[in-house]
């Protein structure tokens, strides 16, 4: 099987960890992920509040990439995945004029959809080899996966279950909760830390009270707020893990515990605790 990749900039900086653990996860599921040739940036997250033809005209130029080699899209970021769709609406209803030629026949997949569907889930089930049946945790979407949902497509924006489904197939003991797809603050922690700090700890501690062990996310800003936000707190602390990494965790022998160095809020002692490294 063989997917056209649009892996967008934060895989390769602050989320490195999250496309190490892609790789492994899709090639460990027989996938093969062929990354856009030239791929640029979808102007995330600043176009779209300057430039709305700026907000199309980016993530079209990565669209016809894409197009021309004839497979399906997915995408890791909930940003990426939301430009896209976003671009390719508006192309669609003719609403701006671009360079390049969109067919709007290409079919963009936010990831954890994409490995949610009945077929996926059974094979990772199978795959599983170290099922996590220890772990409690709860899943984190954010907002810009599933919303606006005419955009994304997610008709069950206020209670999404595409994370929880993937992790209940690792075996995880997944806690449901209301806080799933309430704003961590997204970019404006930016410019305003102190918004950002406000919302990003009120989902830890709404977190807290349901006795999760960790949370699961699949963007790389939320990862990065909620994470980074813990750095110093007295409160108990709450691994951040992106759904691949717990994806491979579950099916292959650990890597070691460098694997985990880079987040801030370390998980290491929850996952020796657990017997998982």
């Amino acid at each position: 099987m063989r997917l056209s990749f649009y892996p967008g900039c934060s895989l390769e900086g602050m989320a490195n960890n999250y496309g190490r653990s892609i790789t492994h996860a899709f090639s460990d599921l027989d996938i093969e992920l062929v990354e856009i040739e030239d791929w640029s940036c979808c102007g995330a997250t600043a176009a779209h509040s300057l430039s709305e033809a700026m907000a199309v005209a980016l993530p079209a130029r990565n669209l016809a990439a894409a197009d021309s080699m004839g497979l399906d899209l997915v995408t890791p970021c909930a940003m990426c995945f939301n430009r896209l769709r976003f671009s390719q609406q508006a192309l669609e209803r003719e609403i701006y004029d671009v360079p390049w030629q969109v067919s709007g026949e290409l079919r963009v997949h936010d990831m954890t959809r994409y490995m949610a569907s009945e077929a996926m889930l059974q094979r990772i089930a199978e795959r599983v080899e170290r099922p996590l049946g220890d772990l409690r945790v709860i899943c984190y979407y954010g907002c810009q996966m599933v919303r606006p949902p005419k955009i994304t497509g997610y008709t069950d924006f206020e209670n999404p279950q595409t994370m929880d489904r993937i992790m209940q197939a690792l075996g995880t003991r997944v806690r449901d909760w209301s806080y799933k797809s309430t704003c961590c603050g997204a970019s404006i922690g930016i410019g305003r830390r102190d918004i950002r700090d406000s919302l990003s700890h009120r989902i830890l501690d709404k977190a807290r009270q349901t006795g999760t062990d960790a949370i699961v996310v699949s963007c790389p800003l939320c990862q990065a707020n909620l994470d980074t936000v813990q750095e110093g707190s007295p409160r108990r602390p709450l691994p951040v893990f992106y759904f691949t990494e717990l994806m491979q965790l579950a099916f292959r022998e650990p890597a070691g515990d460098d694997w985990f160095g880079t987040h801030i809020t370390d998980p290491r002692p929850l996952l020796r605790a657990r017997g998982l490294i």
